[in-house]
């Protein structure tokens, strides 16, 4: 795998869940096409589906029947989605720009885009817990699979960093203030993705664990180079508004490092994460260029 193709990787599963999506969220009423039309806005709005290859790849450890992926990764990808709606709302970010369009709430209104968050979140669930489309996911394994992303999105992991990151605006913070909301807002979902492809490729306790960590700490990193981009990058690079985050006031580890810094703290965190996967040696390559990319992307 000397000549491993990372955009190539990522554009075939980012094109598996965009087809999968595409076929599922369809109007399940006339009265409700509105609702369907904001919740695909922003799930077609662009992105690198990272959190999905993510699942694939530590999935792919273990097995390699994709096609049993596919419903869960998605679900979480449409959760994903949720998240980043409701995060630009005028009460949250108020942001005008996310991947390079209109926010959802630029578009269609405040409480649509509320409303389509909302239904964005179930979708998740109800995907995951839908025995017709996961016929080969054993009952124990679904539980443990959702149990595990409610713990990682609500008030024990992203919406607990949410939370914190809009208190922490314009006031005086430690860094262990800024790692708390990193580590929840942005880390426990990536945390999840890897560990979830673990679960559904019947890894045991151990296996599971390294991956979660792996997740984590490259989900750490991946959110101290955004704090690094918001500086360094442009509106068009970034596909939204740059230097938002010192605009908002907002707790970042490069209000404390400095730039150069936070790329060293960011690069640390990837060789540490690289070097524990390196348990389940050449499989977990995907994994490996992953996180490497965390680091060298300009978006």
């Amino acid at each position: 795998m000397s000549d491993f193709n990372l955009k190539n990787y990522l554009s075939f599963w980012s094109k598996k869940v965009d087809e999968w999506i595409d076929n599922y969220l369809k109007p399940h009423s006339k009265y409700s096409v509105g609702l369907t039309e904001a919740m695909r806005y922003s799930v077609f709005a662009g992105g690198k589906r990272l959190r999905p290859a993510l699942i694939y790849s530590a999935y792919g450890i273990f097995e390699s029947y994709f096609d049993k992926v596919t419903p869960f990764a998605s679900a979480v990808e449409i959760l994903h989605t949720y998240s980043l709606i409701h995060d630009d709302l005028p009460a949250m970010d108020d942001d005008d720009l996310r991947r390079g369009k209109p926010t959802n709430h630029k578009v269609f209104g405040e409480a649509t885009a509320i409303l389509a968050g909302d239904a964005l979140l179930t979708k998740a669930f109800e995907i995951m817990t839908d025995k017709k489309i996961n016929q080969d996911i054993p009952a124990e394994m679904m539980l443990e699979a959702t149990h595990k992303l409610a713990v990682a999105t609500g008030d024990k992991g992203m919406v607990a960093g949410q939370y914190a990151d809009i208190k922490a605006e314009n006031s005086e913070l430690e860094i262990e203030n800024v790692t708390f909301i990193h580590q929840n807002k942005t880390a426990a979902l990536i945390g999840y993705c890897t560990e979830l492809g673990g679960i559904l490729g019947f890894a045991n306790e151990k296996e599971k664990e390294i991956l979660k960590n792996f997740g984590q700490k490259i989900g750490l990193a991946f959110q101290i180079y955004d704090d690094v981009l918001d500086l360094t990058g442009t509106t068009e690079e970034l596909g939204k508004n740059a230097k938002s985050d010192l605009e908002n006031c907002k707790a970042t580890y490069t209000s404390f490092y400095g730039v150069e810094k936070s790329k060293n703290i960011a690069i640390d965190l990837i060789n540490d994460a690289v070097a524990e996967i390196e348990y389940f040696k050449t499989p977990a390559r995907p994994l490996v260029e992953i996180a490497k990319f965390i680091v060298k992307r300009n978006n």
